[in-house]
Order: structure tokens, then sequence, then C-alpha cells
């Protein structure tokens, strides 16, 4: 006696409900990027202007040591210190700059704190390393 298979499987496939799916979740992801905002440092990129330049003798110098300590001018300064002075340098002129010069192995969280202080105090930094 022959048996035969009465159910056959199909291989067909629709491509409609992926199509969906797949548009979905691209609504979905750019609807959620949108929302998601950066953790960076707001940096202010150099740019041409007519303004004059400070002369380098009026340029104060805040180095870096590799293990975290700070010299403004050649001078080891505390945190505070650092600080007050930086506070003392913005007074004193109209359009303050210092240069900052991390030695070579310098933890970036010791940079940060003295680009953060140049921002508090409205100070243009710039920031001078070795290769």
């Amino acid at each position: 006696m022959g048996m035969k298979k009465r159910n056959k499987v199909s291989a067909e496939f629709s491509m409609a409900s992926l199509t969906d799916i797949i548009f979905l979740l691209l609504i979905f992801f750019m609807l959620t990027s949108s929302l998601v905002a950066p953790n960076a440092l707001n940096l202010k990129l150099p740019s041409s202007s007519n303004s004059s330049l400070p002369s380098s003798s009026k340029i104060d110098d805040v180095r870096i040591s590799t293990g975290g300590n700070y010299y403004l001018n050649n001078s080891r300064k505390s945190v505070g210190e650092l600080e007050s002075e930086l506070a003392r340098i913005a007074r004193r002129s109209s359009n303050p700059s210092i240069t900052i010069s991390p030695d070579k192995g310098t933890p970036v969280e010791a940079v940060v704190v003295v680009m953060d202080l140049a921002m508090r105090y409205n100070i243009n930094g710039v920031l001078a390393t070795e290769e």
C-alpha cells in the first residue's frame, strides 16, 4: 500500500513583513539617537580674526609634570594656588593667555583641570605638547 504525503512544505518566504520590521527599527534608532547627548569637552577651535595677538612676553606658562604637579612660570603651585593665580592673571589683562605644557606621560585628568580653570576665568589656553 503506497502512502503519499499530503502536506508539502512550501519554500516560499514573504519579504513584506521583513521590510516592515526593518523600517520600524530604522525609525526607532533615528529617534533614540537624537536623544543621546555626547559627553565631550566644549573646545574653542582656532579662528581667524583681526584682533591683535598677545605678545609672547605676556603669555604665562603652566607646566604639568608626570606626577600631576603644577608649575606656573617655573614656580610649583597647588591646584588652589594655581586657581588664584589664574584669577589674578584674568583680572590683570583684557585678553589673558596661557600655554599649557604637559610633560610626556602626564595624566589627562591633570591637563583637564588646567583647561577647566582657564575656561572658568575666560583665559585663552594654548596646549603645547611634546611628540
